[in-house]
């Protein structure tokens, strides 16, 4: 299955920031028919540092970031379902964002690209799928940042949604959470070629955000998974340099992500997605969570993983509780894994069988026949 990028136009864009967005362009890619009715459409929702390039293959060969889950016979089936992803708003990857050209001034916008949130990112998706002609998503779905996006669509698109699947995700960044953003954010400001963000026509902030990706990769993986990869043993050598040098397997594994990170990440898209995260809050002004997801008509599949500790169960729980106590359809798991929470994009055996037996039964009930294909 070769993946294919499309681009959709919109003249303009409403921020929740005051904003207003002027010649917005948005990246997607798309696996399998919609049928007849255009029913059959789920909407795939990447984490922080993807794209939408999230099945298949593409021309150099290089498999979508969950190929593992999105295929025929898959969890989402490009047999019965007609599967698409988009870049998020303020990506670097095709869709509008810092490193854009603003229309206005013909440069860069940099940073004076206005400051975005999760919702906003949701409002582009609804533009694309209204442009797509979809009448309603079967489902929304997707693990941690892409788990914000879903729940952010059954509470602001009630009616658009039949179901969603949050998956290691949740409700709203902890301080700790935060604090691990920032803390990115803080290593790219300070590298001395970033420049006040415009740095575009210079050598880039490479430093700061390898550095960043390496304090964020260490939160994706658990102590088991870092020990039995890597322990303590050392890189080339048979002991160690006392120096600076690399010692450890895990340095150079870390250096490398590092600077593998560069070569594909805008720096200045770190820090507008990492900012729209740590702002997003399901709440959004209710009086709690129960009351934000009230009125939603979705019904739920929350999955967590039991070695996660940047987004743990617990507040997975919250969200399943909320939706309990509103008396919501709602199923939640949680998955042994050793990975951490990574393991949404790795640990995918168990998780297949869930998520495909959950939205065969979403489309059941649901009167959807994914079997008749639109006309083209």
């Amino acid at each position: 299955m070769i993946a294919e990028v499309q681009t959709a136009q919109f003249d303009t864009l409403k921020l929740d920031c005051g904003a207003t967005l002027r010649g917005v362009t948005v990246a997607y890619e798309s696996y399998g028919e919609l049928n007849r009715e255009r029913t059959n459409a789920i909407l795939i929702l990447h984490a922080f540092t993807g794209d939408a390039h999230a099945g298949g293959i593409d021309h150099e060969g290089k498999p979508g970031w969950w190929a593992n889950m999105i295929g025929p016979g898959k969890a989402f089936d490009t047999d019965r379902y007609f599967v698409f992803c988009a870049n998020v708003l303020g990506g670097c990857r095709g869709t509008t964002g810092p490193s854009s050209i603003n229309p206005g001034t013909g440069r860069r916008y940099a940073l004076s690209f206005p400051v975005i949130t999760i919702r906003d990112m949701v409002r582009l998706q609804k533009a694309l799928v209204d442009h797509l002609r979809i009448p309603r998503l079967l489902a929304v779905t997707g693990g941690s940042m892409g788990g914000m996006q879903a729940l952010e669509w059954a509470v602001s698109y009630p009616d658009m949604v039949e179901a969603c699947l949050p998956i290691a995700a949740t409700a709203r960044h902890s301080a700790q959470q935060i604090a691990f953003n920032e803390t990115g954010r803080q290593a790219i400001v300070a590298d001395p070629d970033f420049n006040n963000g415009d740095y575009y026509d210079g050598p880039p902030p490479a430093r700061g955000l390898a550095v960043a990706r390496m304090v964020g990769h260490i939160t994706y993986m658990s102590d088991e998974s870092m020990r039995e990869k890597f322990g303590r043993r050392l890189r080339n050598r048979e002991t160690v340099s006392y120096g600076f040098d690399i010692d450890f397997e895990v340095e150079s594994y870390l250096r490398y992500r590092g600077s593998q990170f560069v070569g594909r990440f805008d720096a200045n898209s770190y820090l507008y997605i990492t900012k729209a995260m740590d702002y997003f809050d399901l709440t959004n002004g209710a009086p709690s969570l129960a009351a934000a997801l009230e009125k939603t008509h979705s019904r739920f599949l929350v999955i967590s993983f039991t070695s996660d500790w940047l987004y743990p169960s617990y507040q997975s729980l919250e969200i399943v509780n909320a939706l309990r106590g509103r008396n919501h359809d709602v199923t939640y798991c949680e998955l042994s894994s050793s990975y951490g929470h990574d393991a949404f994009l790795v640990d995918v055996g168990e998780q297949t069988g869930i998520v495909s037996g959950f939205l065969a039964r979403v489309a059941r009930e649901a009167g959807i026949d994914s079997a008749k294909v639109a006309p083209s």
